[in-house]
């Protein structure tokens, strides 16, 4: 079972007597700030931005550990949490935890990979925007493994659990993670749910299913690595190993390129995605990756495109085309 931890977002906070359940969120104040000087210390700025995406559903969000990993995730346990945050532990010691790999919930582009310092007691955060006003949180992180701006896929390393926070804040290693959509905080907090199922608060120990496979079956498709909004326009077979697919996403005007895996699924083979707007750099996701590369974004509105990948020994590259 694991080990439950306060997780003391703000320097002093301590963990409650008892467990209590975790409270209802309330709108923040009228005419706060959510960006800029006296902005919730708890709501910090994004270091990049990214383009917005108009759609209601919400990620596929999966556990943020390895496949087949259980943890215990607690959202009472501390007195610093003001709605549906939740801290995860799994061992059964103090610091049994530190060090363990930290994975994405759900695709996405890194816009916060910094060092909170005195700001708050996040410490270490992470935080990805996954479109349509979804973001999720990673915090007290103990190394971070992605920068801001970065794109990552559904269950990539994003870093290891840790106790860092804000100077004085001794606290146990442990991951503190949040899902959020829309800007008050913390009204903007929403229940976390993993593989369609919400989390069981105030606690409850699931076993992650992030980024399982090894079947004959990849899990990924080409509009899930992308997001929500994209529509596949075109696709491009990679003999036996694998497809490349082209998508559009008419809401915001971008491209989408993922390459899906159909052999070796679950080992780490070359595979790559590239995306090039004509008269632009040309944008490529390349390595050795278990199930897909991707997903490689671009604005292309009324623009030429050239796109392709690799899998296997399998390569397309198509010429500057589906230029409407």
């Amino acid at each position: 079972m694991g080990f439950v931890l306060t997780c003391g977002l703000v320097a002093g906070q301590t963990a409650s007597a008892a467990p209590t359940p975790a409270p209802t969120p309330s709108a923040a104040p009228s005419g706060t700030p959510t960006t800029g000087p006296g902005q919730d210390q708890n709501n910090p700025p994004d270091q990049v931005d990214v383009p917005e995406v108009s759609t209601l559903a919400a990620p596929s969000f999966q556990l943020p550990f390895p496949c087949g990993q259980s943890w215990t995730g607690n959202s009472s346990g501390s007195s610093a949490h003001r709605s549906y945050e939740i801290d995860f532990n799994r061992g059964s010691t103090a610091s049994a935890d530190l060090g363990d790999t930290v994975v994405a919930a759900a695709a996405g582009t890194v816009v916060i990979s910094a060092h909170q310092g005195s700001t708050n007691g996040y410490g270490n955060l992470v935080k990805i925007d996954h479109g349509g006003g979804w973001t999720s949180y990673y915090a007290h992180l103990n190394a971070r493994s992605v920068s801001a701006g970065t794109q990552v896929r559904q269950g990539q390393k994003i870093g290891t659990v840790g106790n860092t926070s804000k100077p004085g804040n001794n606290i146990s290693p442990h991951l503190h993670y949040e899902v959020r959509n829309g800007a008050s905080y913390p009204a903007n907090v929403r229940k976390a749910v993993f593989n369609g199922a919400t989390f069981g608060y105030p606690n409850q120990t699931l076993t992650s299913k992030n980024s399982c496979g090894g079947g004959s079956t990849n899990p990924h498709t080409a509009t899930s690595v992308c997001g929500s909004g994209y529509k596949v326009i075109d696709s491009a077979a990679l003999g036996s190993a694998g497809t490349a697919y082209l998508l559009y996403n008419s809401g915001n005007g971008y491209n989408c390129v993922a390459t899906i895996k159909k052999t070796s699924l679950g080992k780490n083979t070359a595979t790559s995605a590239y995306l090039e707007v004509k008269g632009k750099s040309r944008i490529t996701d390349s390595g050795n990756f278990g199930y897909y590369a991707g997903p490689v974004r671009a604005s292309a509105a009324g623009q030429c495109v050239k796109w392709g990948g690799k899998a296997g020994s399998s390569t397309y590259n198509s010429d500057f085309e589906h230029c409407g």
